[in-house]
């Protein structure tokens, strides 16, 4: 399970609209304070180097700035968001070859209609188990 805020998905939401018809991406980040890791109290836009509408990399000079921004405010990074712009909000094999930490959460905002349909998922091993998000 994923907390995320509402104005905090609003601002991801929005950012990934903009940059459509590209895909975009970013960070997310939780306050190491608490015991649990999996309430989102930060949101890093990024660059997506590859400019592609099929895939994202994140910009790595946007990833360093935003570990170093969630260090000073005693947050980690817990994972990363990006869009699909005409698919749905699953995991693409490339998604799932490129995802660096099986800690993270990986949270997907699908473009393809009107409205984004956004989801979540654990990676480990090649293997996609998706997660509840619950909006506070």
């Amino acid at each position: 399970m994923i907390e995320i805020p509402s104005t905090i998905l609003d601002a991801i939401e929005s950012y990934l609209i903009k940059q459509y018809p590209l895909e975009g991406c970013g960070l997310i980040s939780a306050d190491i304070s608490f015991d649990k890791l999996d309430t989102v109290v930060g949101w890093f836009p990024c660059k997506n180097k590859a400019k592609s509408a099929k895939l994202y990399e994140l910009d790595p000079v946007d990833y360093l700035k935003a570990d170093r921004a969630a260090e000073d405010k005693l947050q980690q990074i817990i994972g990363v968001v990006h869009s699909h712009t005409h698919s749905d909000p699953y995991p693409s094999p490339t998604d799932v070859n490129n995802a660096p930490d099986p800690s993270w959460h990986y949270v997907i905002v699908s473009l393809r209609f009107p409205s984004p349909s956004t989801r979540s998922y654990k990676i480990l091993d090649g293997k996609i188990n998706e997660e509840k998000i619950v909006i506070t």
